[in-house]
């Protein structure tokens, strides 16, 4: 059967963040808190798509907060803010980006000719990502499901999501075929270098629960970074310590090649397919099977469908 595509609920109003829009640094929503001591750059960033503001809650609470770090700087930055400005309730999912999306425009795009609306705001915001030595990037997803942390396949940032101790599940994966995120962009994707990327799916877009993620991983960041210590934390912020299962690797992705893509039943994220060579898709009428034993599905979703959208990928522990 296929999934269906009713709007989901929206649980959590859009915040108000005019407060931010004019900044010291210079470059609208984007604000530091430094310490007094050298330390870690720590880049914490939401709205990169313009629709998944759980994380742009917890940043403006993070702000308002009066936290400064130890040691080092925190640098928060509200990115695609023009296209978060047209979120509609009645159109949730029509806001992501206005020109094209914010976190595939970070590789030699960059430095090519032309601009969108989100080249130029990569543009702008590229000094901050460049000089940070740690990257959260606060994310939600299309569809309810178990949150996650992407990792990119470097060792250093699988133990790092790992020794966290956090609830959402370590995925690494190798990036999109169709252009490069931030969390991978310059020295991030350095195998001989220590910079740490993480980008965190708290849950779906407009959930209660994906607020509650988004502040748990943040503060348990900022705390293993050495930026805050743990007793520095607010009351409620962090969930209880989870030991947490092993990574989950993409070893593959499925690509749309028609609108007419349907899964068999409501895959959600996480199920585990014993069995290689399972159908769980049909496009254009031809299946789509998994290609190995004990296979994980990560990310399931056709709210986004057209041909050449990643549908799913797939992962082994």
């Amino acid at each position: 059967m296929s999934r269906r595509l009713a709007p989901h609920q929206v649980e959590i109003a859009p915040p108000d963040l005019s407060a931010w829009a004019a900044s010291p640094v210079g470059v609208p929503y984007v604000h530091e808190r430094a310490g007094a001591r050298p330390g870690p750059e720590v880049l914490l960033t939401a709205l990169v798509h313009g629709n998944e503001y759980s994380g742009a809650i917890v940043l403006d609470a993070f702000l308002r907060s009066g936290l400064t770090p130890h040691s080092g700087r925190i640098t928060a930055a509200f990115c695609n803010v023009a296209a978060f400005d047209r979120f509609d309730p009645g159109r949730p999912d029509a806001s992501r980006f206005i020109d094209e999306d914010l976190n595939r425009v970070w590789g030699p795009r960059l430095d090519a000719p032309g601009t969108s609306c989100e080249l130029h705001r990569a543009r702008q915001l590229r000094p901050f990502v460049e000089r940070a030595s740690h990257l959260l990037d606060l994310h939600s997803m299309h569809e309810p499901a178990p949150p996650l942390l992407v990792t990119g396949l470097l060792a250093r940032n699988i133990a790092f999501a790992q020794a966290l101790r956090s609830a959402p599940q370590v995925v690494a994966d190798a990036g999109h075929a169709d252009g490069v995120r931030m969390r991978d962009h310059g020295a991030f994707a350095d195998p001989a270098g220590d910079r740490i990327a993480l980008l965190l799916e708290a849950g779906q877009h407009w959930e209660c629960r994906s607020l509650a993620t988004s502040r748990d991983v943040l503060m348990r960041f900022l705390v293993a970074v050495g930026s805050l210590a743990r007793s520095d934390v607010p009351p409620g912020w962090l969930g209880p310590d989870v030991d947490p299962p092993a990574p989950v690797r993409v070893t593959g992705r499925v690509i749309a090649r028609s609108m007419d893509f349907r899964f068999v039943q409501d895959f959600r994220g996480g199920e585990v397919i014993a069995r290689a060579g399972t159908v769980i898709a049909h496009d254009a009428g031809e299946p789509v099977a998994t290609p190995h034993e004990d296979c994980v599905l990560v990310m399931p979703s056709v709210r986004q469908l057209r041909p050449g959208v990643t549908t799913v990928r797939f992962g082994r522990r």
